[in-house]
């Protein structure tokens, strides 16, 4: 994965698929606004893209960059990956069938069937709706669009950061969300060593700080506010390769702290954004990372489909 292979993705999708991608804003505010010693805090606004999330981006790419067969595309995902490709088949008018764990949120699957795709709800988290995925495409020979561990995904992810660079020049510090890697592994592939990117987890899903104790990728259980977005049981290969060039420090956070910077989001900012969206800032009122004064700081808000009486 390259620099070269994110300005594809988003040549590709200005030429096929004009304004179906939105430039989303980066919003710069002084680091005061949020209680933290800093010069500013950046929050890249990525829960207003189509589909309420970055996975747009990436699963636009993978079904732009492949001919897509007769049976369609076929997705696995705790909700926002499908419902970026379920978004994304509507627009080039091909099926869509996606398999959700039973954790998936009710709203997601609703917005996956109002966006046409044939839902499958099956398994108890997302690596056994994979599993059943992946047999049925065995089946059907759907082109699969992975949630997180293919090249064009990973591309396709980012092509966030270059924005982010484009819009305001180069962070001092960008703190992603983890799950399956995709969205650290692409931003890592464009900021390479030039920003330093952190890599955030809940510490009930700990895919990445796991695999680095132990050396490599292994499989982790997964509860808590991760089950419904962060869900993955391992990091992707792809990550993993990525951040082990690009990522020097991985950090865990409790679930509690993540619930609160949420709410304070919501409350402080009026952002509706998921748990997932919320571990930068868990961070930087946890102390689980502290910056310099002169820090430049981005917070990647990564998506906005939740339920809203969960921010009550």
């Amino acid at each position: 994965m390259n620099r070269q292979q994110i300005i594809d993705a988003t040549r590709r999708a200005a030429a096929r698929t004009p304004g179906l991608i939105r430039r989303t804003p980066l919003w710069r505010l002084p680091a005061s606004a949020f209680g933290i010693n800093a010069a500013q805090v950046w929050l890249k606004l990525e829960h207003m893209q189509v589909g309420g999330s970055f996975k747009a981006r990436g699963m636009l790419n993978r079904l732009l960059a492949n001919d897509i067969p007769a049976s369609g595309v076929i997705v696995a995902s705790g909700g926002n990956a499908g419902i970026a490709t379920a978004a994304a088949a509507k627009a080039l008018g091909v099926k869509c069938e996606v398999f959700v764990p039973t954790v998936s949120s009710a709203m997601k699957q609703a917005k996956l069937r109002e966006l046409g795709a044939k839902v499958v709800v099956t398994g108890a988290v997302y690596a056994e709706a994979l599993e059943a995925c992946l047999a049925r495409q065995q089946e059907t020979g759907a082109l699969l669009t992975h949630a997180y561990d293919q090249a064009e995904v990973v591309a396709g992810a980012g092509t966030l950061a270059q924005e982010i660079e484009a819009d305001g020049g180069l962070p001092d510090n960008v703190l992603v969300s983890v799950g399956g890697g995709g969205l650290i592994a692409g931003i890592a592939a464009w900021f390479e060593q030039r920003s330093r990117v952190v890599a955030l987890e809940p510490v009930l899903a700990p895919t990445l700080f796991d695999a680095r104790r132990a050396g490599e990728p292994v499989d982790v259980a997964v509860s808590g506010v991760a089950a419904d977005a962060l869900g993955a049981k391992r990091i992707g290969a792809i990550a993993w390769d990525i951040t082990q060039q690009y990522v020097k420090d991985s950090l865990v956070l409790p679930d509690d702290a993540i619930r609160a910077a949420q709410l304070w989001l919501w409350k402080e900012m009026k952002l509706a954004v998921e748990p997932s969206a919320a571990l930068g800032l868990a961070a930087l009122q946890t102390g689980a990372y502290i910056p310099r004064r002169d820090e430049t700081v981005c917070l990647v808000i990564c998506g906005a489909n939740l339920d809203p009486s969960t921010l009550s």
